[in-house]
């Protein structure tokens, strides 16, 4: 995985690599101009698109060095260092190969494409150095099926507890297990979107009583079993609830790292689902500038 150390590797030797480029560009940029200004049609154009072409092509096969486990082509972390630091200076190259003249065209489409590839990029080196600490941290030294394998404990022990006691308590704890909602779509696994539901107890004096309502964060569940405590006068009654509310509490706890699992496992996918196909868009639409500049121009 990315993490700080990329962005150091060999003492930031690629950051060097991407300044020394940077600064050739603009100074062949700067040799432009006279009878014709700067544009991507002049020898200094030419050139300039010719190193940003290269450098497309070359960021591009980051994830082939991946998977070549046997390859001596210099190491994964150097290739993803390179890749980020170079990949920020073709900013510079592609715009000064431009010249900054942009227009509806398949030629300013590649330039915009590449634009939203290095944001993108930008987007995923947050993500790699930041989100790993975070899920490690988050799952306390365990794993997201040691997580599972605690909530579906605190699951049959809720189940065999309410079967205990009253029946509309029992109601409402089966129900808040069964329609605990965990995951779902893409939107629900990016911002933490929670769908949990419980049915309320007949009889219990709101028009809701009966059907199923929100439980998000385990919350309205966890709050009607405590507001029921002060109205009980059974001691095992008592205790019971004592020990429901003790392990919905606990259950909330465990759900609130694992939808915080999701979620940041879910934001690396999707910066993988959108970083991927917007370079392989790019390749395409590079490849369309390239001919066609070749033959009309």
């Amino acid at each position: 995985m990315i993490h700080t150390g990329i962005l150091r590797y060999a003492k930031a030797r690629f950051l060097w690599w991407a300044v020394g480029l940077t600064a050739f560009s603009v100074l062949l940029y700067s040799t432009q101009g006279g009878l014709q200004p700067a544009n991507g049609g002049t020898w200094q154009g030419y050139v300039l698109g010719t190193i940003g072409a290269l450098l497309i092509v070359w960021l591009s096969m980051l994830g082939i060095r991946k998977r070549s486990y046997s390859s001596n082509a210099g190491s994964v972390p150097g290739w993803t260092s390179a890749h980020v630091y170079l990949g920020t200076a073709l900013l510079a190259v592609a715009t000064l190969h431009s010249a900054g003249q942009l227009g509806w065209n398949v030629h300013s489409l590649s330039y915009v494409l590449m634009f939203v590839v290095i944001i993108s990029g930008f987007y995923g080196i947050y993500t790699y150095v930041n989100y790993p600490q975070a899920i490690t941290e988050n799952r306390s030294g365990s794993s997201r099926a040691a997580l599972f394998a605690e909530l579906f404990e605190l699951d049959r022990r809720g189940r065999e507890l309410a079967a205990k006691g009253p029946d509309d308590i029992n109601i409402v704890v089966r129900s808040a297990i069964e329609r605990t909602a965990i995951g779902g779509g893409v939107y629900a696994q990016l911002l933490g979107t929670d769908r949990s539901l419980f049915v309320r107890p007949s009889g219990s004096g709101d028009s809701a009583a009966g059907k199923p309502v929100s439980n998000r964060d385990q919350q309205p569940v966890i709050d009607l079993i405590a507001g029921r405590l002060p109205r009980t006068s059974k001691v095992a009654e008592t205790e019971l609830l004592e020990e429901l509310l003790e392990i919905f509490c606990r259950r909330q706890a465990v759900l609130r790292r694992i939808a915080r699992d999701i979620r940041l496992r879910g934001r690396i996918r999707f910066w993988l689902l959108l970083h991927i196909p917007l370079t392989v868009a790019l390749i395409f639409a590079l490849i369309v500038h390239i001919v066609t500049t070749f033959i009309y121009w």
